[in-house]
């Protein structure tokens, strides 16, 4: 995401709250980059990963411990 423009937007408190995080605001930054823009061909996939990510970081979970119950997921399912 080069050539960054900040915008100023009207959110509500608790948005607001979540946008002080520094990864949260990213993470909602470019899903919005690819929300707004007709040109990036919205993965509306990718758009939801990144929505559950930013929910599970705010709430403590890492990318690790993610990693972790995946694999230990696989081990059971595929023996």
């Amino acid at each position: 995401m080069s050539n960054l423009i900040k915008v100023a937007i009207p959110v509500e408190e608790k948005v607001a709250a979540k946008l002080r995080d520094p990864q949260q605001r990213a993470a909602i930054g470019r899903m919005l980059s690819r929300m707004l823009d007709p040109d990036a061909g919205v993965d509306r996939l990718m758009a939801e990963i990144d929505r559950l990510k930013a929910n599970a970081h705010a709430r403590g979970l890492t990318d690790a411990l993610v990693d972790e119950e995946l694999d230990a997921y696989n081990a059971e399912r595929h023996g």
